[in-house]
C-alpha cells in the first residue's frame, strides 16, 4: 500500500480491458527475467535513478587501481537501463530493475508497482488523477486503475544532473600509468644521499584531458577529467608531489648525474636498504551541464604497482 496516499475506486470507472492487460503482463514478464539476470550486488557502474526514489541504488565506479598498467576505470558505456526514457535503475526483493518503463511507467520502491496516467483519463474530483497501477506481486502483470490524489513517489522526477554527471565519468577509462625510478633495483643499486629520479608514462587514459557527456530528456551534462598532481610514497614514509609526469632519466642524456628537473626525491635515501615506490595521480573531474549547474566528483585516483628501488652504503676507499 502507498504510504500517504488515498485510492478511492469508482463502480463506473473504466477498467482496462484483456489486450491491455496481456500487453502489460508481457512486458512485466520481460523485466523481471531481464531483472533476474542482474543481482543485486553486481557492480553496474553509472546506474542512477530519479531523485525523488529513495531506495534506489545509485553509485559509480572509482576504485584504486593497483598493477602498473591496470585498468581502474574502464566501466562500459553507463548507459540508459530505463525502458528508453532514461530514468535509471532501481532495486525491487534482490532484482535490478528499470525506475521507468515507456510501457509501465515509472517505478514506486515504495510499494514495487509501475504507474501510468491513464490515457485517456476519466473524470476525476479537482486536485486527483486516474493512473494505471502494475505491480510485481501477486500474478505477474497484476494491473489496475487507481485514483490518487498526488503523483506517486518517484513518479515524474526530472533528470538529476548530478546523476548523469556519475553516467558520464562510467563511460571513461581512467588508466593507473606505468611508473619508474633511476636508479632502481632492475638495473643497478643507487646511493645513500643520491638523488632519485621518478617518471611516469604519458597517455590520455593515464594523464587526460578526457571528455564525456551524458544526456537525459534534453539535460545533457559533459565531464571532463585530467590528472593535477603526481603523489609519490618513496617507502620510507616520504612524499614526494609533481606536478605532472616528470622527465625520464638518460644515462647520457643532458640530465645524466644531476637532480631531476621536474619529479625527483633531491636528496635521496638517508639511509640503505630496500624500498617500495608507487606513485598515485590525483585527478580533477569536473561537470557542467546545458542546464546551467557545475559540480566535481572528488576523490579520484589511480596508484601504481610497486617499484623496488635498492640503496647501498657509499663506499670510500683509501690507500
Amino acid at each position: 500500500m502507498l504510504t500517504g496516499l488515498t485510492y478511492r475506486r469508482r463502480p463506473a470507472a473504466p477498467r482496462t480491458g484483456a489486450v491491455r492487460r496481456t500487453l502489460l503482463g508481457g512486458a512485466l514478464a520481460v523485466l523481471l527475467a531481464t531483472a533476474g539476470a542482474v543481482p543485486a550486488t553486481a557492480a553496474d557502474p553509472g546506474a542512477e535513478c530519479p531523485p525523488a526514489q529513495p531506495n534506489c541504488n545509485v553509485w559509480d565506479d572509482d576504485p584504486g587501481t593497483p598493477g602498473g598498467g591496470g585498468n581502474g576505470g574502464d566501466n562500459g558505456s553507463g548507459g540508459d537501463n530505463g525502458g528508453g526514457g532514461g530514468g535509471g535503475v532501481c532495486q525491487w526483493e534482490g532484482r535490478t530493475i528499470p525506475c521507468y518503463d515507456d510501457v509501465l511507467g515509472w517505478f514506486n520502491s515504495g510499494d514495487g508497482c509501475y504507474y501510468k496516467l491513464a490515457e485517456p483519463q476519466p473524470e476525476a474530483p479537482e486536485g486527483q488523477q486516474w493512473y494505471v497501477r502494475t505491480c510485481y506481486g501477486g500474478a505477474v502483470g497484476d494491473q489496475r486503475t487507481v485514483l490518487l490524489d498526488a503523483p506517486p513517489q518517484g513518479f515524474g522526477a526530472p533528470p538529476d544532473p548530478e546523476e548523469l554527471a556519475r553516467r558520464a565519468f562510467a563511460s571513461i577509462t581512467l588508466r593507473a600509468p606505468r611508473a619508474s625510478v633511476a636508479p632502481r633495483k632492475s638495473i643497478g643499486p643507487g646511493l645513500v644521499g643520491l638523488p632519485v629520479w621518478m617518471w611516469a608514462e604519458w597517455g590520455r587514459e593515464q594523464f587526460g584531458p578526457q571528455s564525456a557527456t551524458a544526456e537525459d530528456r534534453g539535460l545533457e551534462v559533459t565531464i571532463r577529467a585530467k590528472v593535477n598532481r603526481v603523489v609519490w610514497d618513496m617507502g620510507n614514509g616520504d612524499t614526494v608531489t609533481c606536478a605532472d609526469a616528470g622527465t625520464e632519466y638518460e644515462r647520457r642524456g643532458p640530465h645524466a648525474g644531476r637532480r631531476s628537473p621536474d619529479c625527483g626525491y633531491h636528496d635521496g635515501y638517508a639511509e640503505a636498504g630496500t624500498y617500495t615506490v608507487r606513485a598515485t595521480t590525483h585527478w580533477s573531474v569536473t561537470w557542467t551541464s546545458n542546464g546551467g549547474d557545475s559540480g566535481s566528483i572528488g576523490g579520484v585516483t589511480r596508484t601504481t604497482g610497486p617499484i623496488v628501488i635498492q640503496i647501498n652504503e657509499l663506499q670510500v676507499v683509501t690507500r
